[in-house]
């Protein structure tokens, strides 16, 4: 079968082309990394209110035991595409506008290698499903290498003419560059770290972990919520609904932001 042959059975394929040749790639990483910035927020409210019924062990695991029935295994690895593709994809765009490397086109192609490469490795941690390393061990690593990028980043934006939750926005970005992508690898290295209600009660009874978790709920909140915001005055007009759903995401976030605290802080 020829290309042509192809383009002409997979019309979305050759509108994908088509779009690439006219706009270039960084158009369209860019509308695809709003569109899995708005799932992923979706999702963090979900995942959120879901560990929010570990105050009931018995319904935490019937809607585990749900969500695997509904969910299983090959799309729960499919979650992790918007999410490694959006966090690689954040690092190509702090390393663009903040530390000025203008080399799109590389960028881009790692950003693609380098989210494949994380999928097979996650791939394998869910199918062998048998392996275990120690929390303090794991994301005191992670912590530190967070941590220091944030540093970097924030000490790079300190002086800029932007605002500061501007700011905090790129900042966030980058410690959850590490963060997310590390907290899907831990969560599936053995099913029982993220389903077993005992297991999940032994780690958090780490004043470490709980700190760690709380930066978490912290950052993918406001880091999500201000993406959002972001999106409504691009695209939305100026106007009554424009400072209603801005309003009203501000509202839910921050909720969602001292729900997740405080289960955090009694589990």
């Amino acid at each position: 079968m020829t290309s042509g042959q192809l383009q002409s059975r997979t019309p979305g394929l050759q509108k994908l082309q088509n779009l690439t040749r006219a706009r270039g790639w960084p158009y369209i990483t860019a509308w695809a990394h709003r569109v899995s910035g708005i799932f992923l927020a979706v999702y963090l409210v979900f995942h959120i209110l879901t560990l929010s019924s570990l105050s009931t062990p018995e319904k935490f695991v019937e809607k585990m035991n749900l969500y695997a029935a509904i969910f299983p295994g090959f799309l729960e690895w499919f979650l992790a595409v918007p999410v490694i593709f959006h966090a690689l994809n954040g690092g190509r765009l702090i390393l663009y506008e903040i530390f000025g490397n203008r080399n799109d086109t590389a960028l881009i192609r790692s950003t693609l290698v380098i989210s494949v490469l994380y999928l097979l490795l996650l791939a394998s941690f869910m199918i062998l499903g048998n392996q275990s390393v120690s929390p303090f061990f794991f994301w005191s690593q992670v912590f530190v290498a967070g941590f220091c990028l944030a540093l970097i980043t924030g000490t790079r934006v300190k002086n800029s003419r932007a605002s500061v939750f501007w700011k905090m926005q790129r900042v966030s970005a980058v410690f959850l560059f590490t963060m997310i992508p590390a907290h899907m690898i831990f969560m599936h290295l053995d099913p029982a770290i993220g389903r077993d209600v005992q297991v999940i009660a032994a780690r958090m009874d780490s004043v470490f972990i709980k700190s760690i978790d709380i930066g978490l709920v912290i950052c993918a909140l406001y880091h999500g919520g201000y993406g959002l915001i972001g999106i409504i005055l691009d695209y939305m007009a100026a106007g009554k609904l424009r400072f209603f759903c801005s309003t009203a995401i501000v509202g839910v976030f921050a909720m969602l932001a001292l729900l997740g605290i405080k289960l955090t802080i009694s589990l």
